[in-house]
């Protein structure tokens, strides 16, 4: 009988070796709804891999992620694995203690990351890691190539070359830019497309040394030579909102439109056969260093309650990998914030070169961490300024008194 026991337990002991490990399904939420499918593709890639792990994609309408997010961690749930926001945004859910802190330990390939993408999905008080880097976003001017071909005009080399540009197209009855402003997000957009060059690297760095704020010269004309550009904007742009911009553009019938480098894939979506050029504003002079504005677009954070902490671990450092970078950049279309991706789409490409010459896109960057937020204030101030009810002048000087409510430099 103690031979039968102790054959029994052996054999008990060999199956559950052989048995695979209990499944474990991590959640994983998003804003993202349209790109559903493509991450499914990732995650089925993950899953190959590391077979006894599943993960369950959820998206929710952007406007919502927030309020959604934020509601169920503080309720004790929520995801395992999360879509966080950048800057302001991170560190509204990060300082409630909702997120695991990341490091070299737990995601070694966070030691290769740029230190501006660890940054934006770090708590400034403490530089504490809380989310790995997805993707950055550039500010930059998209063209229609058939369109400048057609009308004999080469991407400007000067403030002046866009102007003749701009008229060029006009006199062809074509609009030369589709942008509106009824869309707020959009009148931020607009400045750091239009006005980056103009104000320069020197002001950039004098406004965080404190030695300068946006009532110095320098903002104040690039806000002057966004105003003049304005005139080519088309008729009415004041009520044009952000979709009816994209169709103008998409369709033909305006040959630029000022956006983030998150426009390439979605105007080939709405016109496939339309060829894409890009170009950052120029200066007063051929010789000024153009500029693009930049930043980093959210991240992938890890619930610190999660009952599946290694596994969602495991998910993020996939995340974090090259791998995935590069499936991220080839399906997605979008600058992957992972280092040593290559880019098989030429624009891509294109933009990943002018991100060498890029200062940061001011306001979300910097001026999200109080309120008023800087973003909501410069996206009233410039809708006040291209209706013609407020000047350049006004808006620097509106933008710093607000700021100052909350940024100590800016304090008198």
């Amino acid at each position: 009988m103690k031979k039968l026991v102790l054959s029994t337990i052996a054999a008990l002991g060999a199956l559950a070796t052989a048995l695979p490990a209990a499944a474990q399904e991590l959640t994983f939420w998003s804003w993202r709804q349209e790109d559903k499918a493509q991450y499914e593709k990732f995650i089925d890639a993950f899953e190959a891999k590391n077979p006894g792990i599943t993960v369950k994609f959820e998206a929710f309408e952007a406007t919502n992620y927030n309020t959604i997010l934020s509601t169920a961690l503080a309720g004790g749930s929520g995801p395992d694995v999360m879509f966080a926001r950048a800057y302001g945004g991170l560190e509204t859910v990060a300082s409630g203690g909702y997120l695991l802190p990341l490091d070299k330990d737990n995601v070694p390939a966070l030691a290769n990351f740029a230190p501006a993408a660890l940054a934006a999905e770090s708590m400034r008080s403490d530089k504490t890691t809380y989310a790995v880097p997805f993707a950055s976003q550039t500010m930059l001017v998209i063209y229609n190539k058939d369109v400048f071909e057609k009308n004999g005009i080469s991407e400007p080399q000067t403030w002046d070359e866009l102007v003749q540009a701009s008229e060029k197209l006009k006199a062809a009855g074509v609009m030369p830019f589709a942008n509106g402003t009824a869309t707020a997000w959009q009148n931020e957009v607009v400045v750091g497309g239009i006005a980056s060059t103009i104000m320069g690297r020197a002001f950039y760095d004098d406004l965080m040394s404190g030695k300068a704020d946006f009532t110095d010269k320098r903002y104040v004309e690039a806000l002057t030579k966004l105003k003049e550009i304005s005139k080519y904007f088309p008729d009415g742009f004041i009520g044009l909102d952000y979709a009816s911009a994209q169709q103008l553009f998409s369709s033909g019938m305006a040959g630029m439109f000022v956006g983030g480098s998150y426009e390439l894939s979605n105007l080939k979506k709405q016109n496939p056969d339309i060829k894409l050029g890009i170009f950052a504003t120029p200066g007063l002079k051929a010789e000024d260093e153009k500029l693009v504005a930049q930043y980093f677009d959210g991240g992938y954070a890890v619930n610190a309650k999660t009952a599946n902490k290694e596994a969602a671990l495991k998910f993020v450092n996939f995340l974090a990998s090259q791998e995935f970078g590069q499936m991220f950049a080839d399906g997605l279309n979008n600058i992957s914030a992972v280092p040593g991706v290559t880019f098989k789409n030429e624009l891509l490409g294109e933009v990943a070169e002018l991100n060498k010459h890029s200062i940061p896109y001011i306001m979300l960057v910097h001026f999200r961490y109080g309120e008023p937020s800087g973003s909501v204030l410069l996206q009233s101030e410039i809708q006040k300024l291209l209706s013609d009810k407020a000047t350049p002048e006004e808006v620097g000087k509106n933008l710093t008194t607000g700021l100052a409510n909350w940024y100590a430099p800016f304090k008198k």
